[in-house]
């Protein structure tokens, strides 16, 4: 007779939740780097630690999980019923954090970029969003080197 497993408590599941090279960060670095873009990853010297840093077009972008930091109009962005006062305080803390390592960042002369979570889920799904996105993105890299030159 096998044991049978414990459920795992909310700390316990809570601690694995990943918020480095997650799946969606890994996805648009490969495409990234396949559009001939070179970067560094979670750069500790700049304000937020971006995901991707772009140093030679001054870019900092943000794979931003949609629960996480409360993507606004997404059904993936949800408060959980449950302890509801704790989550909400929780998140709006960390839309707060965001936004003021956005500020600093942008004063600091370096572009801000946020993918969001849902998008690179749709790019995954179908491969002319994921061309159109990926456009937008390259477009939005490239601008802030005629703004510089």
């Amino acid at each position: 007779m096998t044991k049978k497993k414990k459920p795992m408590s909310r700390s316990e599941n809570m601690s694995r939740v990943k918020s480095k090279n997650t799946k969606p960060e890994v996805y648009l670095r490969k495409l990234l780097w396949h559009e001939g873009f070179r970067y560094r990853i979670n750069y500790k010297d700049l304000p937020g630690s971006p995901d991707i840093y772009i140093p030679k077009y001054k870019t900092a972008i943000f794979v931003n999980g949609c629960f996480w930091h409360m993507h606004e109009g997404c059904n993936l962005s949800t408060i959980p019923k449950t302890n509801y006062d704790f989550w909400k305080e929780k998140l709006e803390r960390n839309v707060v954090r965001d936004k003021n390592n956005y500020r600093e960042l942008e004063y600091m002369g370096i572009k801000v970029i946020v993918v969001w979570g849902c998008e690179i889920k749709d790019m995954e799904k179908n491969e002319t969003t994921k061309k159109r996105i990926l456009s937008k993105l390259t477009d939005s890299i490239m601008e802030i080197s005629n703004t510089y030159k």
